[in-house]
């Protein structure tokens, strides 16, 4: 492929990608959801304007799946699976190392990579669908896919590189505070394990390999495609993607057996506050405690709740009484991380260090007191009109479609969530967010941590 051919795929992807789903995001969208014969599950929304195709395949196959003494497993994992392909005899294929492959995805103006977050394991495709590109990329993510190599020298780079970059976050304040605060909010929950130097050298390409086999497989994948092709298209695009993994037959349960149950993680029985000293300009302040799950049908009630609290940055009630009122903090924020278990709940600011004590006890006043009242009808008007109007930039570009697609293939939503999002919103009540805070925060049993000022308990 001609360097100006290159150019001009590359040219076709950044121009358009920002215009692509402007007209879904404004419209209905429409979610077509089938399942193959390999048990793979096919959510497609067909997007005909400019010839570009995102895919995206989810595995369960998360950070929270990692054994205790190996965490970073899943990460490592799907970043290895892309730094070269195995060479395959009887299709005719050679090997493919980490400069090779790298190439023929660059001739072809496409990408295919993978990362892991703590609950899934997923793999991106970008290409443009003409007929003499995106069957080539296809075949060649099948490949990197199925077949990768997980060579030992380049997981030796790799780990070397990773132990660098944790030493370094160990002299972060930031980072400090964080793992501190995950280990008293998660426990011994995955959610809260953390990546090490001594757990990355307990990891072998051989542990990655075996996970991959285990957890790899057509018959776990859940496919989302957005782009210009027909669902007869799709469908054949993904067999052929997964054609090589096992489990690609007809779907029986000896080629799936079920994955072993992870632990929910547990509510914490009381209080728990931790100072660490820590020379700093500012103070980081963090508080919270177990949350919800995504599953939870209180998710919109607390979605609008959280705006109004800390998730709606200059415009919520916590940066109006720590910052606005008092001056304690350039910024203060509150969110929730739910996922297939439940995810934190946290309120976090940076202080001055002689500030850290009383900012801390005005975000728990606050906090304390929106549990116990609820938002006024005023903050409540306030936080939909701001939701509902910013919701057409949730889907403004293919990717963030695909997110939103893939978000509710797996999470099992309704198919048309995203066309009843605006109304569900409409419908909270200031009642609905106080009754729901109430049932998922304990202010009197969070967990406290504060790094750098003053280090004694008060």
């Amino acid at each position: 492929m001609t360097l100006l051919k290159k150019r001009s795929l590359q040219a076709v992807l950044t121009a358009f990608i920002s215009v692509m789903c402007l007209p879904a995001a404004l419209a209905g969208i429409a979610i077509e959801h089938w399942t193959q014969p390999s048990g793979a599950q096919v959510f497609l929304v067909q997007s005909h304007a400019i010839p570009m195709l995102d895919v995206q395949l989810d595995f369960d196959a998360g950070s929270r799946r990692d054994p205790p003494q190996q965490a970073g497993l899943a990460s490592v994992t799907a970043s290895l699976s892309g730094m070269g392909v195995l060479a395959n005899p009887a299709r005719g294929d050679l090997a493919l190392d980490e400069n090779a492959l790298g190439e023929a995805w660059a001739d072809l103006g496409a990408s295919f990579g993978g990362h892991a977050s703590s609950d899934r394991m997923s793999f991106a495709l970008r290409s443009l669908t003409y007929p003499d590109l995106l069957g080539k990329a296809v075949q060649l993510a099948a490949r990197q896919l199925a077949e990768p190599a997980f060579p030992a020298d380049i997981w030796q780079r790799e780990r070397e590189t990773m132990i660098a970059a944790i030493k370094e976050s160990n002299t972060r304040p930031d980072t400090l505070a964080q793992r501190a605060f995950d280990q008293a909010v998660y426990g011994d929950h995955p959610y809260g394990y953390d990546t090490t130097e001594a757990s990355l050298q307990r990891i072998e390409v051989a542990h990655m390999a075996a996970l991959y086999r285990q957890s790899i497989r057509a018959c776990r994948t859940q496919v989302t495609l957005v782009g210009a092709v027909t669902r007869a298209q799709a469908d054949a695009l993904v067999t052929e993607l997964l054609a090589r993994l096992a489990g690609t037959g007809k779907a029986q349960a000896s080629d799936c057996p079920a994955l072993p149950a992870v632990a929910e993680v547990a509510p914490l029985m009381q209080a728990s506050e931790q100072r660490m000293a820590f020379d700093s300009a500012q103070a980081h302040v963090l508080l919270g405690q177990p949350g919800y799950k995504r599953s939870d049908p209180d998710f919109f009630a607390m979605l609008v709740g959280n705006y109004i609290l800390g998730g709606g940055g200059f415009v919520s009630r916590l940066t109006h009484e720590v910052r606005e009122k008092r001056g304690l903090s350039y910024s203060v924020y509150s969110y929730f991380a739910p996922g297939l278990h439940a995810g934190a709940f946290a309120i976090g600011l940076q202080t001055r260090p002689d500030q850290a004590d009383q900012a801390l006890q005005v975000s728990r006043e606050v906090l304390a007191r929106f549990v116990a009242d609820g938002p006024t009808e005023a903050e409540l008007q306030a936080a939909k009109d701001n939701l509902i109007g910013g919701f057409a930039l949730r889907l403004d570009s293919n990717r963030k479609l695909l997110d939103n697609v893939a978000n509710i293939a797996w999470n099992e939503l309704p198919l048309d969530y995203l066309d009843t999002w605006t109304q569900r919103v409409k419908k909270i009540s200031a009642a609905d967010i106080r009754l729901a805070f109430q049932r998922k925060l304990q202010p009197e049993k969070m967990a406290t941590v504060v790094l750098g000022g003053s280090t004694s308990k008060r």
